[in-house]
């Protein structure tokens, strides 16, 4: 969702800041601003609505003196899109930028504005900022200002504040991202939402837990300090070094990152065996055998639940242990049985999303063992759940997961080959460095063949609607297929299992309505009896089946060829690759902004 950047250092901080944001830019967002301090001590707030190009526009050419700088991407939550609810917000001499939602905000609103604080928002963001000022005028510190005021909100939420008279800058944050850097051979500090912006910049983060407060000063020896609520110092945080690279956050050839990110599995998916059965990931596995569940609880959002459901299918179809997936935003409200033997699978690609970790809580608070499919190291998922499996899928930029989703689903099938124990058998195991081997190298040879799928893409891409079918472990393909075109294309778009066409949905069906009907081995005939109902009342087939299928090519309008042949339980993460490019190019003959579609943020860390 927002994102922020904080800087304090003898570079330009509002160069700094600005560079930092436009590295979030892949998180979606609605307007931008930056709040510093000049060479004369004096605060300035500058903000824009739409694009960062427009922050940046409105800075002009003007060569800002500054040392300290806070900055901010918003998605809008508690008011429109203006420049008046952008951030960061001003009163006085204190500026703060926010990502979450104050629950109270409403109350504790007119509570200020009878004593007379004058609100310029309608956000909730700026209620928090009338606290601080409020209580700093009744005589309290910035510090204790801040802390009194974050007692008062509930709520998830992260704030950087930035003080001109103390000249330093004060996080904190409840259930919500924020990391901390630095790097000593320059005396330079950074606060972000989001480590990527810091890549580079700095040589050391700091992830606070909840309610630590992270003190940023030039005055201090120390320039980042952290403490409890109360001013007691505090070691409630975690420090590892920078060791990202910027390597993916340029496109290179491609002419957009989730293009970039589509190319990248083959390479990706042969690492991920490497790792873990291979390398020094492999102990990870071994140790899944030890959890041993009576049921697994699997809980996402969005991909990641499609990512669940393909997981699920690989726990009961191969460990044979019960599993159910459930929408996190679900899950924490209809009070589910839970038992202590069970096992709670979370997924998540920035392990910041907000539903997730409030549905991992629930099983903590439970005492049901937790266990994270994560890409992101030192990511509040990552750091409360009890063992972790990542990814390892590198920094994804289009806001529309790609390979994530392969990354997530081939990571919980080594998962459960550590549940069943596969691993001690060197023939299984062998077996299964082969098969993901033979899924990239079809996923290769896919790629380099795929103008056909572009050419489907412009003959299909301006059709009043399109089903997505699939039945047995292909149903989640065709969920999250629908899900990827309605991302970046902006069409109606829906994933049903096939059979269940004929119970409702077919009543859509006419000739301006596609079905991606997805075949394979595995219930073939039922599954082009299916397509059969549709074709029969006009409409468009796109069918994704076995290559050498003259039958099935027959009765299509458009056909894409796929070897099946050895893949078995992975032929689902093959297939998906195809819906992939089909989304990609429709959203291309569109003319969408591919990368960051509207109204879409890459880490969702509200509710």
């Amino acid at each position: 969702m927002c994102g922020i950047v904080g800087h304090i250092g003898p570079k330009n901080s509002v160069d700094v800041v600005i560079e930092g944001l436009r590295r979030l830019e892949y998180r979606g967002y609605d307007s931008a601003g930056v709040s510093f301090l000049d060479e004369k001590n004096q605060l300035h707030l500058i903000k824009k609505e739409g694009k960062l190009q427009n922050l940046i526009d409105a800075l002009g050419d003007t060569q800002f003196t500054a040392e300290s700088c806070i900055g901010h991407t918003r998605w809008a939550t508690h008011g429109g899109v203006t420049d008046e609810n952008s951030h960061p917000h001003m009163a006085g001499r204190i500026s703060l930028v926010h990502n979450g939602i104050i629950e109270n905000a409403d109350v504790l609103r007119a509570d200020l504005k009878e004593k007379g604080f004058q609100f310029l928002s309608e956000t909730d963001s700026e209620v928090f900022l009338a606290i601080v000022c409020t209580a700093m005028d009744s005589g309290l510190s910035f510090f204790d200002a801040v802390t009194t005021s974050f007692k008062k909100i509930e709520g998830n939420s992260a704030f950087v504040i930035l003080s001109a008279d103390e000249q330093e800058l004060i996080a904190l944050k409840r259930s919500a991202p924020l990391v901390c850097g630095t790097l000593k051979s320059s005396q330079r500090a950074m606060v972000s939402s989001d480590a990527y912006a810091l890549v580079g910049l700095v040589d050391k983060l700091y992830f606070p837990e909840d309610e630590v407060v992270c003190r940023v000063s030039h005055t201090s020896k120390e320039m980042v300090q952290f403490f409890e609520l109360d001013g007691t110092p505090s070691s409630r945080f975690d420090i590892k070094d920078q060791e990202m690279s910027l390597d993916s956050t340029d496109k290179g050839n491609f002419e957009h990152f989730m293009l970039k990110e589509i190319y990248e599995q083959p390479a990706l998916i042969r690492s991920l065996s490497q790792f873990y059965l291979n390398g020094e990931g492999l102990k990870a596995i071994e140790e899944m055998k030890a959890l041993g569940p009576k049921k697994v609880h699997i809980s996402a959002c969005g991909t990641a639940a499609y990512a669940g459901s393909v997981i699920r299918d690989y726990i009961e179809g191969l460990a044979r242990i019960p599993a159910n997936v459930e929408l996190a935003s679900e899950f924490r409200y209809r009070n589910p049985i839970i038992g202590k033997e069970d096992l709670g699978l979370f997924i998540s690609q920035s392990g910041e999303t907000a539903d997730t970790l409030a549905a991992q809580e629930l099983c903590q608070e439970n005492n049901v063992s937790t266990l994270a499919i994560v890409n992101v190291e030192g990511s509040t998922l990552f750091r409360e759940c009890d063992k972790n499996l990542l990814i390892r899928a590198g920094v994804e930029i289009g806001v529309a997961s790609t390979k994530a989703f392969t990354q997530q689903a081939l990571t919980g099938r080594l998962m459960v080959a550590g549940l069943k124990g596969e691993l001690a058998d060197e023939n299984l195991k062998s077996g299964l460095i082969k098969k993901y081997n033979l899924l990239a190298e079809r996923i290769d040879q896919l790629l380099e063949n795929c103008d056909y799928i572009k050419d489907i893409a412009e003959n299909i891409y301006n059709y009043k609607g399109y089903f997505y079918t699939g039945r047995g472990q292909y149903y989640p393909i065709s969920l999250e297929g629908a899900l990827k075109l309605k991302e970046i294309a902006y069409v109606h778009a829906e994933g049903y299992a096939a059979g269940e066409l004929k119970h409702g949905p077919i009543a859509l069906i006419d000739e301006n309505m596609v079905n991606i009907a997805i075949v394979g081995p595995e219930l073939y005939d039922k599954t082009v009896s299916n397509i059969q109902e549709i074709k029969a009342r006009k409409g468009k087939i796109v069918t994704i089946g076995p290559k050498g299928d003259k039958g099935l090519e027959k009765i299509s309008d458009f056909y894409i060829p796929m070897d099946f042949e050895g893949l078995e339980e992975l032929a689902p993460l093959y297939v998906n690759v195809a819906n992939q490019l089909l989304a990609y190019y429709m959203a291309k003959f569109k003319g969408t902004d591919i990368d960051k579609p509207r109204n879409l943020a890459k880490s969702v860390t509200v509710e």
